[in-house]
């Protein structure tokens, strides 16, 4: 008895230790040749082939890139349930997608999802969904270990791909936290016949790749057997090659299959250098070419070059156009500053490729005969590479918020309404392809509710972002598919319809006039009442009063008091001329931005606005801190930064059902009626889950927050001398439970209809 129970335990921890080895530890065992390395995708010269079982045919990926976010939940929180993801993958074919890109290990959930739908699609005779499969490396990694050569940084990068090849694979056991950002699990489902390959890394930050360079340059350049670094190759390049050949090496080896190995990079560490005054104003100094990571007979597979590039940002041929604009004095002056001759000596010595060889004056006019850069870009990035060049991200947002222009075709970083988002992908995608890329990715398929923006991310308190949908922060809105609040539908939608609204909803009444309110995750509502309205002639005052810091009872600008301090003050005035203005004092941008914006240090006593200031000002948005190409030496002290009115309302009907639908749209009338709904962040709340909101900027000396728990309103249409009267408008946040339902975007329907008929 007591030898079986020891041949039990035995046999027990031989199994754990096995399984460990094997699932977990990613140990495995090679007896000689286990048979022939195959693959199923490849490039060839700069085309990329599929081999769908029939040989190997050209294949133009039509991607979409998916994030792991829902409402209410981190991305790293994997919420997304087995249901959902194969609906999802249903409705991305559907569109038109043939390929899905993911950026990190996944939830075991998303690998077992993949599997069926794929299963089911090959059963039935249909083309399966293809997957492109990233490796992340994040934020902290890269700026706490600027050397890519620490093992923290490139043995953990190599130890995480190595990982993601054993979960494609169904052979790999992962704990949360294993990874730098990844999933967990128990992966047990093969996908990887539908992996058609790997994107590994992130958008290098150039500082990373700068200081590799400088501090490594005696690094011995990597030459392994499926990848190695061509002799010109930095040393950053050179660590980039190794990670591929380790990925390469361990896929071969322990299942006998290659596929196409890339590296993400961005416009940032293009491989090209530009002129001086476009390095100067966008402090272009980083390069990354993957011309310099060679493929060896062996690896079957190749390679592609992975860009992710938007229209709006960075734009370095744009700003050469404008380098062109400039007088002779003008450059005189520039090319002069000390400054200017040492970066003109660097890059004069900087062994890069310039863009100018391999752009042409006819690549900026695209077939539409508009003049566009980001064709011209992608052009020249499709000239100079000899392998494939695949967008792996391209989209704009339909947030209310905007963070960038595109100045030529007007393709911007936010404040698109979904129509216009879905005309702006597909002339993106006409742009790349025209320009010679093999395929391209969208960006991206939902919306994310916890993402952050760099012009709003001051506002708002970043612990909280997931728990409620911030309207003025674009980066949440690039998705195909939006999640608006409510379960089912919204508590509102601004149409000019007031069936929505009832008597418990109204909150003062003055003479003729009456207004109602309520919230949800995404918006204030207001119903404004007036026996026969008309917003060509009449004109609408509401104040609204959320902290006792600050606040004014009497508005200059219009002339008007309150019999309250208020803090906004909404002026519906026509169509055309409505805005929502911000009492001086509590205007978030001044807090943040004074010395671009105005020029001037807002915390200086003298500059200090008084805490019952009766200015009220417009509320703008920042768009860009220095808009100036050139600055003249008696400028430099000048305000500099580029700005954008977010305080200005739409006219419109926002209901998604109706056939006028503009996503876009603030304000509405009806019958006797009008309708607004105003973004939680523009009424300067940091966490409306929790109902907090800025306290004041000059006595914290920035911004930090305070909760309420009811905010005054009022109403006139300024027929009456006498102060307006303000009621108490109760506020009970909603903490972490969320409610949302599923909307997909016009923008979705727009590209289904372009990609299926094209």
């Amino acid at each position: 008895m007591k030898k079986f129970i020891i041949i039990v335990i035995s046999l027990i921890l031989l199994y754990l230790a096995f399984n460990t080895a094997y699932y977990e530890l990613g140990i495995h065992f090679s007896f000689g040749n286990n048979g022939p390395v195959t693959t199923f995708t490849k490039n060839e010269g700069k085309t990329i082939l599929l081999d769908r079982g029939s040989g190997f045919e050209p294949f133009e990926i039509r991607g979409v890139n998916m994030g792991s976010g829902e409402p209410g939940k981190w991305s790293t929180d994997y919420g997304i349930d087995h249901d959902t993801y194969c609906r999802w993958f249903g409705l991305m074919q559907e569109m038109g997608a043939n390929t899905l890109r993911i950026y990190s290990v996944q939830q075991d959930t998303f690998y077992n999802a993949f599997y069926d739908y794929n299963s089911d699609r090959v059963k039935n005779g249909e083309e399966p969904l293809w997957l492109l499969h990233g490796v992340w490396v994040n934020d902290y990694t890269q700026f706490s270990h600027l050397d890519m050569y620490t093992s923290e940084f490139l043995e953990t990068l190599i130890r995480d791909c190595k990982t993601m090849v054993d979960v494609i694979h169904g052979k790999r056991n992962l704990n949360l936290g294993r990874l730098a950002a990844s999933g967990s699990g128990s992966y047990r489902k093969d996908i990887s016949s539908w992996v058609i390959g790997y994107i590994l890394g992130v958008e290098w930050e150039p500082e990373t790749v700068i200081y590799t360079d400088q501090i490594r340059t005696d690094q011995p350049i990597y030459k392994g057997k499926y990848m190695y670094a061509s002799d010109d190759a930095t040393p950053f390049e050179s660590a980039l090659a190794r990670v591929g050949d380790e990925v390469i090496s361990y896929e071969t080896d322990r299942y006998r299959v290659q596929r196409l190995t890339a590296f993400s990079n961005w416009p940032t560490s293009d491989p090209f250098k530009y002129s001086t005054a476009v390095t100067s104003f966008w402090n272009k100094l980083a390069a990354v070419n993957v011309e310099h990571i060679c493929m060896t007979e062996e690896f079957l597979s190749g390679t592609f070059a992975s860009y992710h590039v938007y229209p709006y940002y960075p734009d370095y041929l744009e700003s050469a156009s404008k380098e062109a604009e400039l007088t002779p004095k003008q450059r005189h002056e520039m090319y002069n500053f000390s400054g200017f001759l040492k970066l003109d000596w660097r890059l004069k010595n900087w062994n890069v490729p310039s863009i100018s060889d391999y752009s042409k004056k006819e690549d900026y006019t695209d077939r539409h005969g508009r003049y566009n850069t980001y064709r011209a870009y992608l052009t020249a990035l499709n000239r100079y590479h000899t392998v494939p060049v695949v967008i792996s991200e391209f989209g704009v947002s339909t947030g209310r918020g905007m963070a960038q222009i595109d100045e030529n075709t007007g393709r911007n970083q936010g404040h698109m309404s979904e129509r216009e988002q879905g005309k702006a992908i597909i002339e993106c995608y006409e742009d790349i392809m025209d320009s010679g890329c093999s395929g391209c990715c969208v960006f991206s398929w939902q919306d994310e509710w916890f993402k952050r923006t760099w012009n709003t991310m001051h506002s708002v308190d970043l612990r909280r972002t997931p728990f409620w949908s911030d309207y003025q922060t674009n980066e949440q809105y690039f998705g195909l598919i939006s999640f608006d609040p409510g379960k089912e539908k919204s508590v509102c939608y601004v149409d000019g319809d007031a069936s929505e609204w009832d008597e418990e909803d109204v909150v003062i009444t003055n003479g003729d006039l009456r207004l109602s309110l309520k919230y949800d995750e995404r918006f204030v509502y207001f119903l404004a009442e007036k026996k026969d309205l008309d917003l060509k002639k009449d004109v609408i005052y509401i104040p609204i009063d959320t902290t006792d810091k600050s606040g004014s009872n009497y508005c200059e600008n219009y002339k008007i008091q309150f019999d309250r301090d208020a803090d906004f003050l909404l002026v519906l005035n026509g169509r055309n001329n409505s805005r929502l203005m911000v009492q001086e004092r509590y205007e978030v941008l001044r807090s943040t931005y004074a010395l671009p914006v105005y020029g001037f240090n807002t915390y200086y006593k003298k500059n200090v606005p008084d805490a019952d200031s009766p200015l009220f000002k417009q509320i703008d948005m920042i768009l860009k801190v220095d808009s100036r190409f050139f600055v003249s030496s008696n400028e430099l002290d000048a305000a500099s930064a580029m700005v954008f009115e977010t305080g200005k309302l739409k006219y419109g009907n926002a209901n998604p059902e109706s056939p006028d639908f503009d996503s876009l749209a603030d304000f509405m009338a009806g019958k006797d009626h009008v309708e607004v709904k105003i973004p939680w962040q523009l009424l300067n709340f940091s966490d409306p889950s929790r109902m907090s909101i800025h306290d004041d900027y000059y006595e914290q000396y920035g911004i930090d927050y305070i909760s309420i728990d009811e905010m005054e309103v009022g109403i006139s249409d300024g027929s009456d001398a006498r102060r307006i009267r303000m009621e108490v408008f109760p506020l009970k946040g909603w903490g972490n439970r969320v409610t949302y339902h599923e909307r997909t975007k016009s923008s979705y329907y727009i590209l289904k209809d372009y990609w299926t008929n094209n």
